[in-house]
């Protein structure tokens, strides 16, 4: 094993909400259509505002059986706007405002994933005088010139914008909306699970992600490479449509004894790996929010992060003497060789501050400055 000693480690302040708060969520594709981030961050919150005592209904396409329209789940109410996702917009226009005006929420909290779902959120607020919030979780990508249309419409359509990270924000800036209405509120972690969870040795370097297309293993791989005459292992956690290709990289680079290709793990395993690693690499060509890599630097990883114009991971690190900003697999090696002389840690109490109770607070704090 390599002869790491693991060192140690706010972004928010808690905010106490005495009252309790009727909440409508709209999200078109929720988690039990597909655990994007996008959509495991909403419920996340959803889930978590009702297990505080506020009332949330979410409105969606239907993903339960049965006949009947609404469906209760984990505290949180499940009501069905259109029965699959394919429905025409025009039925949320036509159905979500009757169904808001009904509800009487203190707050509309949308997801950013279709413009047209922000719209009819937005005209449903508007109709009810109630306040939209809207979850941009991501940077819009390459769009024809109707559909940059409507996403510039729908950034200027919510009372307040809340992204994950500063690169997201700026996106949403490039879009038209001014600074002062978008709020940057991470994806929150769970420290007492961090806390209870017991450190698994696996090895000393770890990456953690889906291996596609954006997973760029590789960088690291070519890291590794350059730093064989040091005793390291590495785990490489998750599963995709390059995997192959990446342990063929490592067995071309003769380092494949060293790195153990582990495929998708549960999160208790995960933070077991991330709790007994020294050091979470971060190379992704993208990610809005690298949640992740927050978790193994709250496990008292050292992080590196690799800067890619579409990745938010170094804005975990910065200023951090636990963190190092690569450009090159050259420099990777040598911030690895760095964080050899840090001390072995397996908590970091630094990052307490993303704990999912303080980031409930912050959404809470914005909606009670709306009403």
């Amino acid at each position: 094993m390599l002869g790491f000693s693991p060192g140690t480690g706010g972004y928010f302040i808690g905010v106490s909400v005495a009252r309790n708060m009727r909440v409508a969520v709209v999200a078109d594709q929720t988690a039990y259509h597909d655990e994007t981030a996008a959509a495991l961050r909403i419920r996340n919150v959803s889930q978590r505002l009702a297990g505080r005592g506020h009332d949330v209904t979410t409105f969606c396409s239907q993903w339960w059986g049965g006949d009947e329209s609404e469906f209760d789940k984990a505290g949180v109410t499940y009501h069905a706007i259109t029965v699959d996702l394919d429905a025409p917009a025009r039925r949320w226009f036509t159905r979500l405002p009757q169904a808001v005006r009904e509800l009487d929420p203190d707050v509309i909290h949308a997801a950013h994933a279709d413009p047209f779902a922000i719209l009819a959120a937005s005209l449903a607020g508007s109709l009810a005088r109630i306040p939209l919030v809207v979850d941009w979780y991501d940077v819009i990508g390459a769009a024809s010139p109707w559909q940059e249309r409507a996403w510039w419409v729908a950034a200027r359509a919510p009372d307040v914008v809340i992204t994950p990270s500063r690169l997201v924000r700026t996106g949403v800036r490039e879009i038209g909306r001014p600074a002062d209405d978008i709020r940057v509120i991470p994806t929150g972690i769970d420290m007492d699970q961090i806390r209870a969870i017991d450190p698994d040795p696996l090895a000393d370097i770890v990456y953690s992600r889906e291996l596609d297309e954006d997973a760029n293993l590789g960088s690291l791989l070519l890291g590794l490479a350059e730093l064989r005459d040091m005793a390291w292992e590495a785990v490489v956690i998750g599963d995709g449509p390059f995997r192959r290709d990446y342990e063929d990289q490592a067995r071309d680079l003769r380092i494949a004894d060293r790195i153990d290709f582990v495929g998708e793990q549960p999160l208790e395993r995960r933070l077991a790996a991330f709790k007994g690693a020294h050091v979470a690499v971060h190379t992704a060509r993208k990610a809005p929010f690298a949640i992740e890599f927050l978790r193994a630097l709250a496990c008292g990883c050292v992080g590196i992060a690799e800067y890619h114009a579409q990745s938010s991971a170094t804005e975990l690190i910065e200023r951090r003497q636990r963190g190092f900003r690569v450009t090159s697999d050259e420099e990777l090696a040598e911030a690895i060789r760095s964080a050899a002389d840090l001390d072995r840690l397996d908590i970091d109490e630094d990052f307490a501050r993303f704990d999912q109770d303080e980031v409930l607070d912050r959404y809470l704090e914005c909606y009670e400055d709306l009403c």
